[in-house]
């Protein structure tokens, strides 16, 4: 997150105004200048205090123009005060240094418009993933688009964003669920605004469950504190008890707008399973249901092409066809879908490597 400049940086601009010979100092005095007379300092007290005042009144000048490189919404509202020339010809400090100083300041800060450099929202990026890494879920790339671009793009949600992505086993359930850790976040599934839940991992014995629930509140609390946008993925949600599924209900329930919220908070939960969550259908708390869609032949075969495409391996037709032929297929008189779907294509590669 970008913070506010630092004082040693202001101290530097103001020693800058204060050496000898910048620009604009008609009246200073020169090394020599003034020394012959008894008494004289260089530079005198008059001199000095005239060099205070306008190095006062061009250093807030620039710090603003500074701030305004930076945080260019700040300055929105204040377009006039932005547009006022500079009431002094300081070559220095000109468009060339300000810039300089953007970079330096940068190099070691977060500096973004949005205000919190962990948040990317690219969508842009999100379709065309959708569009080009995943196969055969046409379904699932229109509605998680629309869903979860409609949602960050609200003026103020009521609730958080529930998504249930429900299919068979390799369909691309967790495949999109870390597209949209990737383009909603820096950093991805690796953010701190991102937390990632796998039911038999993180929740595997069904006795410590009223332990489960105080820790998995706390967490969603103390990532909701750290991001104004969060992101909650629950793998296997199928196999979670019954009581960590209560203890989410608050946090899935609509809210009642709270005044003078200056930015509401945004938090998207995702829960993949193979079927459906009773528990959540019956209280209503999906907003959308995300079918994934049996593979077919032809899709596990380009899941396989981009396998050897993200690994920078060379491949021939017929490899993509002998590797997708090694999957099998339901119904066993038919052989129609990927019984695995795309999962395991990786592994299997390995036998084709010289």
């Amino acid at each position: 997150m970008a913070r506010g400049p630092r004082r040693p940086l202001g101290l530097c601009l103001l020693l800058l105004l204060l050496l000898p010979g910048a620009s604009g100092h008609e009246g200073a005095a020169r090394p020599g200048e003034g020394a012959s007379k008894p008494g004289a300092a260089w530079p005198s007290l008059q001199g000095l205090k005239e060099r205070l005042k306008a190095a006062g009144a061009v250093s807030r000048r620039y710090w603003a123009l500074f701030i305004c490189q930076l945080r260019p919404k700040v300055c929105e509202e204040d377009e006039e005060a932005a547009a006022e020339p500079l009431g002094w010809n300081l070559p220095l400090l000109g468009q060339q240094y300000l810039d300089i100083l953007t970079m330096w300041y940068c190099s070691f800060q977060d500096c973004c418009d949005s205000g919190d450099c962990r948040i990317s929202n690219n969508f842009t990026g999100l379709k065309s993933d959708l569009s080009v890494r995943l196969h055969g879920q046409h379904l699932a790339r229109e509605l998680v688009l629309r869903a979860v671009r409609g949602y960050v793009e609200m003026r103020q949600p009521d609730k958080a964003l529930t998504l249930s992505f429900h299919g068979w086993s390799g369909t691309g359930k967790n495949f999109v669920a870390r597209m949209l850790a990737e383009n909603l976040y820096r950093d991805g599934l690796r953010s701190d605004c991102v937390q990632v839940f796998i039911a038999m991992f993180h929740f595997p014995h069904p006795k410590y469950v009223d332990l489960y629930k105080e820790q998995l509140t706390s967490q969603i609390q103390e990532t909701q504190q750290r991001c104004r946008q969060t992101l909650f993925i629950f793998d296997e949600a199928e196999k979670l008890h019954p009581g960590l599924l209560e203890a989410l209900e608050p946090h899935l329930k609509r809210q009642a707008p709270k005044a003078n919220r200056a930015k509401t908070p945004r938090t998207i939960f995702l829960f993949l399973s193979g079927f459906g969550h009773s528990c959540l259908v019956k209280e209503n708390l999906i907003d959308f249901f995300v079918p994934f869609l049996p593979l077919e032949y032809r899709h596990v075969r380009l899941c396989v092409r981009d396998a050897f495409l993200s690994q920078e391996l060379p491949y021939t037709e017929e490899a993509l066809d002998e590797i997708a032929r090694m999957m099998s297929y339901v119904p066993k008189e038919e052989q129609l879908f990927s019984s695995q779907g795309c999962k395991s294509i990786s592994q299997r590669i390995n036998y084709f490597l010289p």
